[in-house]
């Protein structure tokens, strides 16, 4: 491994992965400030819009969508639930499974949802071209198939 450590931290090599890290809980801070307000975390929101786009949707589409583990897609869902956002209705084609919907509430929370979601995009964006952006995506896309097989 090229990646070096010592006690003090100096001579470590850089990692994309502490960029990575550091980056996303940055953003996880920002997107829950700025979802305070409806009572949605930074851990639900991709939930509720990922439902939002696709509704008549199960929670093991919807974590194999986002590639997120069933119990974390469960724990959210319920939140989501409890706050009134989201509903469930068993499938028509197979009982087994339960379809989930935005409630009339969810359906008015998700352009406030994504005008938020947009406010911290376009900072995370500054000085930085769409060119840019298109490049580091693609690479972020190249780690995360190397790391997961995808």
């Amino acid at each position: 491994m090229s990646e070096r450590w010592t006690q003090d931290g100096e001579g470590a090599a850089e990692s994309h992965g502490q960029y990575i890290s550091a980056i996303y809980r940055h953003m996880q801070v920002l997107i829950a400030s700025e979802l305070a307000p409806y009572r949605i975390g930074s851990g639900q929101y991709m939930f509720l819009m990922a439902i939002a786009f696709q509704e008549a949707v199960t929670q093991k589409e919807l974590s194999e969508k986002l590639l997120i583990d069933k119990t974390t897609t469960a724990k959210a869902i319920a939140k989501l639930e409890a706050e009134g956002y989201v509903r469930r209705e068993a499938d028509p084609t197979d009982n087994r499974y339960q379809l989930l919907f935005l409630t009339e509430a969810g359906h008015e929370v998700v352009p406030n949802v994504q005008a938020a979601l947009d406010r911290v995009r376009n900072q995370t964006r500054k000085g930085i071209t769409d060119e840019e952006y298109g490049v580091m995506m693609g690479l972020l896309q190249t780690v995360l198939r190397n790391l997961s097989g995808l």
